[in-house]
């Protein structure tokens, strides 16, 4: 009598697991959280390719050793890779076609028009990789800091916990726009070089990582308390486990769930703020590819005959902030068990 050997069961990948599991079948049911990653992918994408999109002009084809734009879509040369992934800080300068006030209409060399001679396609492009950098540097510092003092807060509790979330009560009492204006203003004096040259990125992202971090602190920081309580971590402290393995491996990543849809949420609003803030005057200056700028050159010229110059901008703005709060809102569905 012979028996016949059981079928062999056949290893999941990595992969596999994620693509089918409760949450990614989910976020994939959900088509207004599948139509904000399709249009955050396409403003990734142009942010990525945004040399071959708006072809570089002045300086920086100067800055990237060129003779002429069209040496850019040469993958096999140099400034093909350099454009795309590491370009000169000329090539963020807005193309300016003329120095005439006025806007002029859309035309095969400007197809959004112009403002003050800017080229308002030109400062588009490049503004989305401006926009998405700044926003993903900002929220990753912001997050990394918050996930690190909300998780010791909530781990050691006693005077830790009731020092950290005072001081967290004290920056929520201060508006957030009064305290960034106060930290750039100070810092502006700080980073402007006698030239009277100021580059605002890094004093941007310092009263933005400032003003944000505290509330990922408050939130890790109450998940972290219900985390720290169950078994599997009292049997890992059981069995010996340092704190430090304990909150990096066991506590964190069971509580970062809620922390990383909020993040994926103020992908959206941190461009939104810095858009604000030269639409004021404290953000970057006039020329620079940043969509702010843009918002304030149109500021003089709404009238009907230049409807351009404050439409395409503001389509850019909403269907950026619409494409990650679109896909955030389905996330946080898709990783909340209590809706499954």
């Amino acid at each position: 009598m012979t028996v016949a050997a059981a079928p062999k069961t056949r290893e999941r990948t990595r992969f596999q697991e994620f693509w089918t599991s409760p949450a990614t079948r989910k976020l994939r049911r959900n088509p207004l959280a599948i139509t904000g990653l399709i249009i955050t992918l396409i403003f990734g994408l142009i942010a990525l390719f945004a040399p071959l999109i708006a072809k570089p002009s002045g300086n920086c084809i100067r800055d990237l050793n060129i003779t002429q734009a069209n040496e850019v879509y040469n993958p096999t040369g140099a400034a093909f890779w350099t454009a795309v992934f590491a370009p000169p800080e000329s090539c963020y300068r807005t193309e300016r076609l003329s120095f005439q006030q006025q806007p002029t209409a859309p035309s095969a060399e400007a197809p959004f028009g112009t403002v003050n001679g800017y080229n308002i396609f030109y400062g588009l492009i490049w503004g989305t990789r401006t926009a998405l950098k700044m926003a993903f540097i900002i929220v990753g510092v912001t997050l990394v800091i918050g996930v690190v003092i909300g998780a010791i807060s909530g781990y050691y509790g006693g005077w830790i916990d009731n020092l950290i979330q005072r001081f967290i009560d004290v920056l929520f009492s201060l508006p957030p726009l009064i305290l960034t204006v106060v930290i750039l203003t100070i810092l502006r004096a700080r980073f402007q070089s006698g030239a009277g040259d100021y580059d605002p990125t890094i004093p941007i992202i310092v009263a933005s990582c400032v003003t944000g971090w505290a509330g990922y602190a408050r939130l890790i920081r109450g998940e972290v308390l219900r985390t720290r309580q169950l078994e599997y971590v009292d049997a890992a402290r059981s069995l010996g486990a340092r704190d430090f393995r304990l909150i990096m491996k066991h506590v964190v990543p069971n509580s970062i769930a809620a922390v990383f849809t909020i993040a994926v949420l103020d992908l959206a609003t941190v461009p939104l703020g810095i858009a604000g803030l030269s639409f004021l005057g404290l953000g970057f200056e006039p020329g620079f590819s940043e969509w702010g700028q843009l918002v304030d050159a149109a500021r003089a010229w709404l009238k009907p005959e230049y409807w351009y110059v404050l439409v395409y901008p503001s389509v850019f703005i909403v269907l950026f902030s619409l494409a990650f709060n679109l896909f955030g809102d389905g996330l946080r569905d898709a990783l909340d068990p209590k809706s499954r």
